[in-house]
């Protein structure tokens, strides 16, 4: 299965910032929010229902098209008449969590699980789908399983300190990312971690 470098989804309640979704990296000082492992092949289709703007890796503002029902529809023609095509259902899963129908992507995610069992990619998107449907321990359960299979699964491990944020765990969650910072010490799509970090810890002192 193809995938394209980390790509950001913003959505769900943490720090109480209600954004939408960019692909970037988190040096913008926005809130972090559960990340997507997945893309489809041909590359990454993006938006909102309502055709939401995007921040792309160029650091440009792009709009998003709408989510297209025959698209949807389409996809899960193929999903029935192949049970077996886990390709099809990454697409529709995908596109789906894209356009933050979480819930339906959720069901497509699970679906490949059952022909990819235990595959840490596929795990972490059903797990961003979960905590962005308010269903974090579920998500935080994904996360683990991610990471049983690799330990140093960056994306996994972020979301893991997000799931944590949002079951009302801000000190475990601190601990995950300064872990995480720790293992990819210059990676540059956690520029801002650090700075998250700081305001966790300033917010918990302060409650």
């Amino acid at each position: 299965m193809k995938r394209e470098p980390m790509v950001f989804f913003v959505a769900g309640m943490v720090f109480g910032c209600v954004l939408g979704y960019m692909l970037a990296n988190l040096g913008s000082g926005d809130a972090p929010r559960p990340v997507s492992a997945a893309t489809p092949a041909g590359g990454r289709r993006g938006g909102t229902g309502s055709g939401a703007a995007a921040l792309s890796e160029d650091g440009h503002t792009h709009t998003a098209a709408p989510l297209d029902p025959n698209e949807v529809k389409a996809l899960e023609s193929l999903a029935a008449r192949d049970k077996s095509n886990a390709q099809v259902r990454i697409e529709l899963a995908t596109l789906l969590m894209e356009h933050e129908r979480y819930e339906d992507a959720a069901r497509w995610w699970r679906e490949v699980l059952a022909l990819r069992p235990g595959e840490p990619d596929v795990l972490v998107d059903l797990g961003a789908c979960l905590v962005n449907t308010g269903k974090a321990d579920e998500g935080l359960a994904q996360f683990e399983a991610a990471l049983k299979k690799d330990p140093n699964h960056k994306k996994a491990l972020f979301n893991k300190g997000v799931a944590l944020m949002e079951s009302g765990k801000p000190r475990e969650a601190v601990a995950v990312w300064e872990d995480l910072l720790k293992r990819f010490p210059n990676d540059p799509q956690l520029a801002g971690l650090r700075n998250q970090i700081e305001q966790v810890r300033a917010q918990s002192k302060a409650s």
